[in-house]
């Protein structure tokens, strides 16, 4: 009798408690990456050339810590709860789940940010959920590992929810990119998880909307070019930028391959050097995750330079060639808003606001290949309901661009080379670039 059951309440409480975990850690993160990111502002700001010495030296610690004491940290951890969904060894999951490649993530993720990476903490965040949500699992000694998988499904896209104060978006996050299926009762177990992380996200910091609120609109007509051009150059270089990182992650070719096999702290500390100079050709604006300068074309108050999208993406790229981990949620979002700004220009016949949602869910969509969840992610993440449809059609189009640049979606084929290589016994969790840019 599921109503009366002692042993399924106590699976529910073990469930609400650790959505409630979830929420906290989420929230915690968040504080700490915007006090790290304040202090690498603080010390960079007067100093501007301290950079050169903060960011090689950050980035090759990142890279150490990352071999030799959290390995399997690396990346954003999107593909490792992946793979994780996917394996039928619980020792291979007890492994990649565990909760000091939890904790190691979030220390690094934090280091990251402190050297001026181009790096997000809402792909460590779903790994996190995930790996409180299967610690609390294994105490629970569930019966079966579609139980098990539920939890860690949950616990992920709880990780979202509770990182942007998306609810929606997190439930389809979970069906499309990390399940990529629906189950009646993982959906069920994933929506309470969410509702409760939901619940406690508001009650800690309040109901905000991620990027602040966007009332403009698009009314049908010439402004609808703007989605034309968003979703086929969103799509075009958020395919380019998913394809690449897929090559990395099998080996770099040439002189980068050899010196990534021989000397992977080396290289990461020359990435950082290379994380530097763009840093400085693009007038610090490309360091940290991008959330302000996002927000701040949202808002349409920002002053950036002409070519702030470029010089994102080639910081992005950077930081995960340099095999530190991060996520590339909140870095693509704030690429995706300067493309639009700078498609705005070209189009002034459209509303700028709305040009530059339509570059974010255009890019976005490019580079994660999900294209409901960067519409509903977009929409929630400025409250903005009246530009649904043109983000749904932009983001539908800037899939179908990418997926004839990169014919596998990025966070699937990053979890299929490491579901591979686990199987295998090869070691993958220390390679040097690991999942980079899962």
């Amino acid at each position: 009798m599921p109503l009366v059951s002692p042993r399924l309440w106590r699976r529910r409480l073990m469930a609400w408690t650790g959505a409630l975990l979830v929420a906290l850690a989420a929230i915690l993160f968040a504080w700490a990456a915007d006090g790290v990111h304040e202090l690498f502002t603080a010390l960079t700001g007067p100093q501007p050339w301290l950079v050169f010495l903060l960011a090689p030296a950050g980035l090759a610690l990142s890279a150490a810590l990352t071999r030799h004491v959290f390995p399997g940290a690396q990346g954003s951890g999107i593909p490792q709860v992946i793979a994780a969904l996917h394996m039928q060894d619980p020792r291979l999951v007890d492994r990649i789940l565990a909760v000091k490649i939890g904790f190691g993530k979030v220390v690094l993720t934090l280091l990251g940010l402190l050297a001026g990476g181009s790096i997000g903490r809402e792909g460590p965040t779903v790994q996190v959920g995930a790996t409180i949500m299967h610690a609390l699992g294994r105490r629970l000694a569930l019966p079966r590992p579609e139980l098990q998988r539920g939890l860690i499904l949950a616990g992920g896209a709880a990780g979202v929810a509770a990182a942007f104060n998306t609810p929606l978006a997190g439930v389809v996050f979970a069906i499309e990119e990390l399940s990529h299926s629906f189950d009646a009762r993982a959906t069920g177990t994933t929506l309470i998880a969410v509702i409760i992380a939901g619940i406690a996200s508001i009650a800690l910091v309040g109901n905000y909307a991620y990027f602040g609120v966007s009332e403009t609109q698009l009314a049908f007509g010439a402004g609808w070019a703007a989605v034309l051009a968003a979703g086929l150059l969103g799509g075009l270089l958020g395919g380019a930028f998913s394809a690449l990182l897929v090559r990395a992650a099998a080996g770099l070719p040439g002189l980068a391959g050899r010196l990534v096999g021989r000397h992977p702290v080396g290289f990461a500390a020359l990435c950082g050097l290379a994380l530097a100079v763009i840093g400085w050709a693009s007038g610090g604006t490309t360091y940290g995750t991008g959330y302000a300068e996002a927000r701040g074309l949202v808002e349409g108050g920002a002053a950036l330079p002409a070519a702030f999208a470029l010089w994102k993406f080639l910081a992005t790229l950077v930081s995960y060639l340099s095999g530190i981990p991060g996520g590339i949620f909140a870095p693509s979002l704030s690429i995706g808003a300067g493309l639009g700004h700078w498609l705005s220009v070209l189009m002034p016949f459209a509303p700028a606001g709305a040009v530059v949602l339509l570059g974010m869910v255009g890019y976005f969509a490019g580079v994660v290949q999900a294209p409901i969840t960067a519409a509903v992610i977009v929409m929630e993440m400025t409250s903005n309901q009246a530009m649904m449809i043109p983000l749904m059609a932009t983001s539908m189009l800037a899939y179908g661009v990418s997926r004839l640049v990169c014919r596998r979606p990025l966070y699937g084929a990053l979890a299929r080379r490491f579901l591979l290589a686990q199987e295998r016994g090869r070691g993958g969790m220390r390679s040097p670039l690991g999942e980079a840019g899962g």
